[in-house]
């Protein structure tokens, strides 16, 4: 009997989170068309607000992070209460044996909190490096680092990155080439010869 497909990635949103971090990432996930392909943003209330004032409405809690098949954290200047919240932390119970473990810029503090990225190498926006390091963490200047299951992006445009690896430990590499692709400059990436509309097939992969 063949396995039905299922995978669904959990956006983590708070009130002051980087608008960018979550409408890029959210988008690019989203141009994924296969039945059983979710992408839920969880949060602690039904709506939370940007540091630019733009609300975002939640699909759920951040206690069914547990349960994705993948989590992503945004920055933004609301996370740093948070990552020092023992009860907030407490709610999320993920485990990197069988989630993958994302953030984007500070972001990273989420995970260092977590103690995900003790004595591993991180990146993370400018600003929060010194507060990562407090985690014992490595912070490197590269835009992407994975480590096993975990992984961090660096810059806001660098969330290319963690959802392209996303897509390619679930759905292959030709689905991550398309979805990424579809979003480059035209002439940069993305040609009027490429086939924005193609039929999106599953690959087999190995990821969790």
């Amino acid at each position: 009997m063949t396995e039905t497909f299922s995978k669904t990635v959990a956006l983590i949103v708070f009130d002051d989170y980087t608008d960018i971090d979550l409408i890029l990432t959210w988008d690019l996930l989203k141009r994924v068309h296969l039945d059983g392909w979710q992408v839920r943003i969880l949060g602690t209330q039904p709506e939370h607000r940007s540091m630019t004032g733009l609300t975002t409405l939640t699909h759920g809690t951040i206690d069914e992070a547990r349960h994705a098949d993948a989590v992503v954290f945004g920055s933004g200047k609301g996370n740093r209460p948070l990552v020092n919240d023992a009860d907030y932390l407490a709610r999320l119970q993920l485990d990197p044996e069988r989630q993958l473990i994302t953030s984007i810029c500070s972001g990273a503090l989420f995970l260092g909190a977590l103690g995900l990225l003790a004595g591993k190498r991180a990146t993370t926006y400018p600003s929060a490096k010194p507060l990562l390091e407090a985690y014992g963490v490595k912070v490197v200047e590269e835009p992407f680092v994975v480590q096993g299951n975990v992984a961090t992006a660096g810059g806001c445009f660098a969330a290319q990155y963690l959802v392209g690896w996303i897509l390619e430990q679930f759905l292959g590499e030709s689905i991550r080439d398309a979805v990424i692709a579809s979003a480059q400059p035209v002439g940069e990436g993305l040609y009027f010869s490429t086939e924005v509309e193609a039929e999106q097939k599953l690959e087999q992969t190995s990821a969790v």
